[in-house]
């Protein structure tokens, strides 16, 4: 039962759900705030928040219907009967309490008891982090199934990610600082758009309407393009605004698989094969999370 729920916790999409915090991390490095604390705590905190969403995006998908014999993809926990509803509430329940338990414990290390402000934001923010991983797919309204998953992985993947760890920090921000953060969410909405764009057929049956399903493969293509430029653009801004040395593009590396992944996209036809892509996609943006740091401080 436990390496069922291990499964379920889809360990391969942690790489990009901790992304943000890596970038946002080495932000506040490179202009001189750094805690040891704070980067373990942020990184299993957001850890417990990816794991609630894909538990709960499988109950979600599960008990509606929507992951069938004919979804593309790895089968799911609900799907393949390898764990019942119940025990995936018990789960997201479970989960839900640990995480918060430790977002709590994130907050008191960064503000303490001095900035009661800085606290009680931050955890309406864990809360909400916690209600947008459920209301993905579960529930009568669930927004995943309304096209506006793409907006609330570009907020939480990008903004809150990057910009929230960075404020944990150092307790302030600054314009630039939204520039990565820009970056880092528009390559998630692309990981996100490539999943969509794969279970576009299966979506329609089960009255999923996703961004993809509401655009049209074609348009969703163009979209995507749009993603991939406009996070490369936002990264190069960052970079002329706070231009040091040669080395601060080191981050282009990360856009080589990224650009031959651009490149199948635009003569792809056939939306089983954006599967193999979306690996690609996510863990790039993991490397150029790391590559966008190491060229801040070196």
């Amino acid at each position: 039962m436990f390496l069922n729920f291990i499964k379920a916790a889809r360990l391969r999409t942690l790489p990009l759900s901790i992304s943000g915090i890596i970038l946002g991390s080495f932000l506040a490095y490179s202009e001189g705030f750094t805690n040891t604390y704070i980067v373990i705590l942020a990184l299993l905190t957001t850890i417990g928040f990816q794991i609630i969403s894909n538990f709960a995006n499988d109950y979600g998908d599960g008990v509606k219907g929507t992951d069938n014999k004919d979804r593309i993809g790895p089968e799911r926990a609900l799907q393949s009967g390898d764990i019942t509803a119940k025990q995936m509430l018990n789960a997201i329940i479970t989960t839900s309490i640990i995480t918060l338990i430790i977002a709590l414990l994130l907050i008191y290390v960064s503000f303490g008891k001095e900035n009661f402000i800085y606290s009680v934001i931050f955890f309406i923010l864990g809360i909400a982090s916690i209600a947008a991983a459920i209301k993905y797919t579960m529930g009568k309204n669930a927004y995943g199934y309304s096209g506006l998953g793409d907006v609330f992985v570009f907020i939480f993947f990008g903004l809150l990610s990057v910009c929230g760890t960075y404020f944990l920090y150092s307790k302030e921000l600054n314009l630039s600082i939204f520039y990565p953060a820009f970056s880092i969410g528009f390559l998630s909405a692309a990981v996100l758009n490539l999943n969509n764009m794969r279970d576009i057929d299966n979506d329609k049956k089960s009255n999923k309407n996703t961004l993809v399903v509401k655009l049209g493969l074609n348009d969703s293509k163009k979209y995507h393009y749009f993603l991939i430029i406009s996070s490369l653009f936002f990264a190069l801004l960052y970079t002329y605004i706070n231009y040091e040395n040669f080395l601060q593009l080191i981050f282009l590396i990360a856009y080589i698989p990224i650009g031959i992944h651009f490149l199948k996209v635009i003569k792809t036809t056939n939306s089983k094969d954006f599967d193999p892509e979306l690996k690609k996609v996510a863990l790039s943006t993991f490397l150029f999370s790391i590559l966008f740091g190491i060229g801040l401080i070196i």
